[in-house]
């Protein structure tokens, strides 16, 4: 299996994660670390040396205090890094303060904006001494009901430069969603714009914040952002202020006052998807996030002053957390808020050029769009300014890596990378260092000691298994809001191995060190006991021009377990019985018997997640007739009702 790329010598003699080997092996006498394996194996070997060279190479303002940097390393949960470290998460992403450009802000409508780093630092302090004029202290909660915006990035620092705990959802978020999460968070401070512009139409937000903000009991402060007018209509909001209003009084201060506190303070509150009934609230400490996203935007990304940082996420995906930390390598953040596909996916192609993208991150679903609208974008674009190109969200298959690689731009790093809001980054990931091979991810990533393991707990190598990691990293939750004991945060990774960490992926380790990903293991299908994961059909299916998108369960049959296939069609394409043979054929033959479904059914529309995940496990629980516990947590609820009591599945 040849490589899809080989990074040229230039390029991995120029990345920063061979400049950070070589700092490594001048801190330890004999560390050798040749290659990106080698530096692994370190990595995880000696974890504690690792992420202190990480604090040390990335710069982090703050004192790591006394040599300690691990402590009960051999529990998990119960490890703890940097017992004695004291810093300020915002002090770090607000280091640099000159006149470089700190953020692009992009609208669907056309909308531009920038802020200088300088500006960005001028505009926290001012909002910082208003919200401790409010009488915000460390530990207090800030939630934002916010699209992806400056004034998003400027809360959140705001809040996290006094030590408050930030917590967001993006405004497509219904009532009942939003209070599931908020709710259970209490936050002090609510900020929210007055809408937000998707698909061609501006939405009005300030109907949903009124009910909102009625319903907090905790809430002491709203502040209301200007996005589809100058002068929105707040009388109707109980606490409301609008955001110039509010920092009028604070433009004199030029200086932020960063409270430092130990590496574990919390920083973000995170939210599961919701799926299964009311959100997991995962909380992630200041300083494990910071040195995490350190090491994974400056080691396995490549990410410095000077590059253009874009990923397309929403204030209620993680992605969003993970892109804003760019600021602390000196980057230029784009963000974007509005429909991915705008102007038929021109739009964000349109931007690399413009704006100079070098890091474009994006999502799997967007890529394989792309590919079967036919577009070329090394035909119609220059793409000059671009060297990575991130994906996430779902496995990227085989023909997207060749599809990048053909009709998109040949030097490029195709990195996919896998993780979650559990961990607020990832497990596996990109290495600009290393080959990228068809349908794989190019690595584990450094200090993170995962395994695949079969099904009596053995790491197996080119066969499918548990995604688990057997060694506690900085990004493991400090765990859930409101679960005193830990109870919940040991039921949802620590139940199934003791003192491991498992994930529920489905996936393998490769003879190349790269992975691939084959679904959620609680999605997995076992017909006739046989493990399979989603995206092996997947990959097969949405081959076919026909098919726009797909989704598969395991059905509950006659004392077994049947393949079901749901297919969304191209406009004007109907499912007769040759086209149903022919998707069967080609499962059949690209990957075996047991994956081809007993069923294939046309429908309108696949439910998702507000991230845009598909819920294999909500259709399989509307198909036996079970409840969906939680169906604000989906952007199109109303897309069950297309699976329930078909009549083609009662026989």
């Amino acid at each position: 299996m040849k490589p899809l790329w080989t990074p040229p010598p230039a390029r991995i003699s120029q990345a920063q994660i061979t400049e950070f080997s070589r700092f490594a092996e001048n801190r330890a006498a004999g560390l050798k670390l040749p290659d990106y394996q080698a530096l692994y194996q370190w990595s995880v070997e000696d974890s504690s040396a690792f992420w202190r060279a990480v604090w040390d190479f990335c710069d982090v303002v703050g004192s790591p205090g006394s040599e300690r940097v691990l402590i009960n390393a051999e529990q998990m949960p119960g490890a703890q890094w940097f017992p004695d470290a004291q810093l300020n998460f915002a002090e770090n992403l607000l280091a640099r303060r000159d006149e470089s450009t700190a953020i692009v802000s992009l609208l669907e409508n056309g909308s531009r904006r920038t802020l200088s780093y300088c500006e960005l630092y001028l505009q926290v302090a001012a909002l910082a001494a208003a919200l401790r004029e409010l009488g915000l202290e460390p530990g207090d909660r800030v939630a934002g009901f916010m699209p992806n915006v400056p004034e998003t990035v400027v809360a959140m620092l705001a809040a996290s430069s006094i030590g408050a705990v930030w917590t967001s959802c993006s405004p497509d978020f219904g009532f009942q969603g939003v209070m599931d999460r908020f709710g259970q968070a209490g936050p002090k401070v609510l900020f929210a714009a007055d809408g937000y512009y998707y698909n061609g139409k501006a939405h009005d937000s300030l109907g949903r914040l009124g009910e909102i903000a009625g319903n907090i009991d905790s809430l002491e402060q709203v502040v209301v952002v200007p996005l589809l007018s100058d002068q929105p209509e707040i009388g109707g909001i109980e606490r409301a202020v609008l955001w110039l209003d509010l920092l009028e009084e604070h433009t004199a201060c030029e200086q932020i006052e960063f409270t430092r506190l130990p590496f574990n303070h919390p920083l973000y509150i995170l939210y599961s998807s919701g799926t299964t009934g009311v959100p997991k609230c995962i909380v992630h400490g200041a300083g494990g996030t910071l040195l995490q996203h350190l090491k994974e935007h400056r080691l396995q990304c490549d990410l410095r002053a000077g590059d253009v940082f874009f990923y397309f996420t929403t204030c209620g995906w993680m992605m969003w957390n993970w892109l804003v930390s760019g600021l602390a390598s000196g980057a230029t953040l784009l963000l974007y808020d509005g429909s991915p596909f705008a102007n038929e996916g021109q739009l964000l192609l349109d931007a690399i050029d413009r704006e100079r993208i070098t890091v474009f991150g994006t999502s799997a679903k967007f890529i394989a769009a792309l590919e079967k609208a036919g577009l070329k974008p090394r035909e119609s674009h220059s793409l000059g300014s671009l060297r990575t190109i991130l994906s996430t969200g779902s496995p990227l298959a085989h023909e997207s890596f060749e599809y990048v690689y053909r009709d998109f731009k040949q030097d490029v790093c195709l990195s996919s990378i896998a993780g979650g809001t559990d961990i607020i980054s990832c497990f596996v990931g990109g290495c600009p260092t290393l080959p990228v091979y068809s349908g794989e991810i190019q690595c584990r990533g450094l200090g993170m000691a995962v395994d695949f393991w079969d099904d009596s707990g053995q790491p197996v190598l080119s066969e499918k298994g548990e995604l688990v990691c057997t060694q506690p990293f900085p990004s493991m939750p400090i765990g859930f809001w409101n679960d005193d004991d830990g109870s919940k945060y040991h039921n949802a990774y620590f139940a199934q191995y003791n003192n491991v960490w498992c994930h529920g992926d489905y996936g393998e380790l490769t003879e190349h060190g790269g992975v691939i990903i084959h679904g959620r293991s609680d999605a997995v299908l076992n017909p006739g006991g046989v493990r399979i994961g989603t995206a092996e059909i997947y990959r097969q299916v949405e081959k076919l021009d026909e098919v726009v998108e797909s989704i598969v369960i395991g059905q509950d049959w006659q004392d077994d377990v049947r393949v079901i296939l749901f297919v969304v069609l191209r406009e004007g394409v109907e499912l007769d019985d040759e086209l149903s043979a022919c998707i069967k054929q080609t499962i059949r033959e690209n990957t075996t018997p047991r994956h081809v479904p007993a069923k294939v059914i046309a429908v309108s529309d696949i439910p998702r997640t507000l991230s845009g995940k598909i819920v294999e496990l909500a259709v399989r629980n509307v198909v036996h007739g079970q409840p969906v516990k939680n169906t604000d947590a989906l952007a199109n609820p109303e897309a069950l009702e297309l699976y329930r009591n078909l009549h083609a599945l009662r026989s």
